[in-house]
């Protein structure tokens, strides 16, 4: 149950809890009419049984369908209205006529009562869960409540009790027509906000790279016009027999280090990460999302490649935290040990296998290998999930190198 809870995303859970808590309208009504129908008799009782049955399961499956609608995986399920409505006017119209031609006595008017009471309540209110315009939401609630006053004095009931039921009908229906709306629309502004957040991460990505392309624009366009214009030159000096081609090559070889150093010299800049500021970062972004979170340790005077790589780790683990498993709390420890810094990030509310052989992984092993460092990953007991990044606090000559060679 709790693998395949939090395997959902918080608007999937929503959306669940809320089909769940107003499925459940159906399970009331069974609880409550059920068993009362003792005083109906075996023939009458299991008839009202059997239609109160089928108006709750009608009421799940409504409920699933318009809010399938709302979301738009369905078509509005106007048809399936239509019968629920109808199922609706005949438990009712059948609890009257048990009122006024069932078995004598007053505990059948009191079920009488409880069964056009309960459907009543819930049978208008969950058909405006299908609908959007406030006009057919206000006809669908006040059609039954405006319906009851002559059904009843069709079945011999009294002119007082025609006139108050039928305002008790509107309130209540209309009180569950406005949660379930309103629910609802909440619902699907979670979805929306959901969906606006992964458009700004793609829109901060495609930014990113956009300042990048820039970047590199400058850097490489000016060099690469150089090297064009040399070049030819060169190619009208080889032509004519000159020496000075020669020094024009030369020349075009320099151009051409000189560009691709500054190329690594880019890309390095927009590949480096401050640790502190990731671990602020961490920190907020997990507090934002409901997740406790507790960080240890400072960043300090660490190297920057040391930084770099192990703020690397600290994204890629909130990542995990923010998008695998159900976490409520989640700790980092930076410390520093003789000539060595590890970074602990734990979380609970972790599935089976979460965040184990991802690409994510894999490249933090990579870019921990390439400074001598390691990581381990994985669940360490039930539910808990454990990163563990060891680096050494120098980084030599050569594996600075490498993790230029890597983030290039």
């Amino acid at each position: 149950m709790r693998g395949w809870w939090g395997k959902k995303s918080t608007p999937e859970k929503f959306d669940t809890y809320t089909r769940w808590s107003f499925g459940s309208f159906g399970v009331i009504e069974v609880s409550a009419i059920v068993p009362a129908l003792g005083s109906l008799g075996a023939g009458f009782g299991g008839l009202v049984g059997a239609l109160v049955l089928l108006h709750a399961a009608g009421i799940m499956v409504v409920v699933s369908r318009a809010m399938d609608w709302h979301r738009g995986i369905r078509e509005q399920p106007v048809r399936l209205l239509y019968a629920f409505g109808a199922l609706t006017a005949l438990v009712c119209l059948t609890a009257l006529a048990l009122d006024r031609y069932g078995p004598d006595g007053e505990r059948v008017g009191n079920t009488a009562g409880v069964i056009y009471g309960v459907i009543m309540v819930f049978g208008p209110g969950v058909i405006c869960f299908g609908l959007r315009e406030r006009r057919q939401m206000y006809a669908v609630v006040g059609g039954f409540s405006l319906g009851t006053a002559p059904a009843m004095l069709a079945f011999g009931a009294p002119w007082a009790a025609a006139l108050l039921v039928p305002l008790a009908v509107f309130v209540s229906s209309s009180l569950c027509a406005v949660i379930g709306v309103f629910s609802i629309w909440i619902t699907k502004a979670v979805y929306e906000l959901d969906e606006a957040r992964e458009a700004q991460a793609r829109l901060a990505v495609a930014e990113e790279r956009l300042r990048f392309g820039r970047d590199l624009h400058d850097v490489m366009g000016r060099n690469l016009a150089v090297i064009a214009l040399k070049s030819e030159l060169a190619v009208q000096l080889a032509r004519r027999g000159r020496e000075e081609a020669v020094e024009q090559m030369i020349e075009v070889q320099r151009i051409a280090q000189e560009s691709q150093r500054e190329v690594r010299e880019v890309v390095r800049g927009y590949r480096e990460i401050d640790l502190g500021v990731e671990l602020l970062g961490a920190r907020g972004v997990l507090s934002a999302a409901g997740i406790d979170c507790e960080v240890r340790g400072e960043a300090g005077e660490l190297p920057g490649e040391v930084q770099s790589v192990l703020g690397w780790v600290v994204r890629e683990a909130t990542t995990n935290v923010l998008r695998h498993g159900d976490a409520q709390r989640c700790r980092v420890r930076l410390s520093v040990g003789g000539e060595r810094v590890v970074l602990t990030v734990e979380n609970d509310g972790a599935s089976g296998g979460v965040g184990e052989g991802g690409s994510g992984l894999a490249g933090l092993r990579e870019r921990l290998a390439a400074v001598d460092g390691t990581l381990t990953a994985g669940l360490v007991k039930s539910g808990v999930f454990r990163v563990v990044a060891t680096v050494p606090v120098s980084v030599s000559a050569s594996a600075s190198a490498s993790v230029n060679e890597v983030t290039s």
